[in-house]
């Protein structure tokens, strides 16, 4: 399910912006280094690998992951057709939750009946490619969020739902609670069209260590 490859993300680029931009993110944007983005072109397996990783540890989903692709011998990663192929209680053996399992053959369903436009996927709007996502059992706001910052590299995607987004946000303000979806959006305003990059590096205040 490959596709033409968008473009990178440059990270130095949008740094340099939101300097500019909020001036208080200064010494946010100068306590890490984070690498340019490259976007996934198998959108399949970016979309069907997030439903595995879902609320599960790195090493536990990675385990998962790798059963499920052995499922599969000879393959790099299945495609649509042969996850539907393929018998519930087979995936399920691999570790797959019953609702998981449903879920990666829901997105393959997804993509084969053209629910997904996943050839034309990177000419859409960040709002057009939600609505396809979010229309598939199992996909929600924060998956979709994901695949748009991660996958397709979308430069302005703020995830507020995202609990380490909102604590890197509490720490780096100093706030005593976690901010209301309000308060993050109200603040991300002057961020455009750089949001994603400061997602990220709201991440890294969480893995931190770092203090401000």
């Amino acid at each position: 399910m490959s596709v033409k490859k968008p473009k990178k993300l440059s990270i130095q680029k949008a740094v340099s912006a939101l300097k500019i931009l909020d001036p208080e993110l200064v010494t946010l944007l100068d306590a890490f280094k984070i690498d340019d983005l490259y976007p996934e072109t198998d959108y399949f397996k970016s979309l069907t690998r997030a439903i595995i990783y879902q609320q599960l540890s790195g090493k536990a989903a990675k385990t998962i992951s790798d059963r499920f692709v052995a499922l599969y011998s000879g393959k790099d990663y299945p495609s649509p057709n042969d996850v539907l192929n393929t018998e519930h209680k087979i995936l399920r053996s691999v570790g797959l939750s019953n609702a998981k399992a449903n879920y990666i053959k829901n997105i393959s369903q997804a993509f084969l009946d053209g629910t997904v436009d996943y050839k034309n996927l990177d000419n859409l709007s960040d709002e057009e490619i939600m609505e396809q996502l979010l229309t598939i059992k199992g996909v929600g706001p924060w998956t979709a969020q994901m695949f748009l910052m991660f996958t397709l590299n979308r430069p302005d995607v703020f995830p507020i739902g995202d609990l380490g987004v909102q604590k890197g946000f509490q720490q780096y303000f100093k706030l005593n609670k976690l901010p209301t979806p309000k308060e993050m959006n109200q603040r991300a305003k002057q961020w455009k069209p750089f949001r994603t990059v400061v997602s990220f590096y709201f991440w890294k205040v969480v893995d931190g260590p770092f203090e401000w």
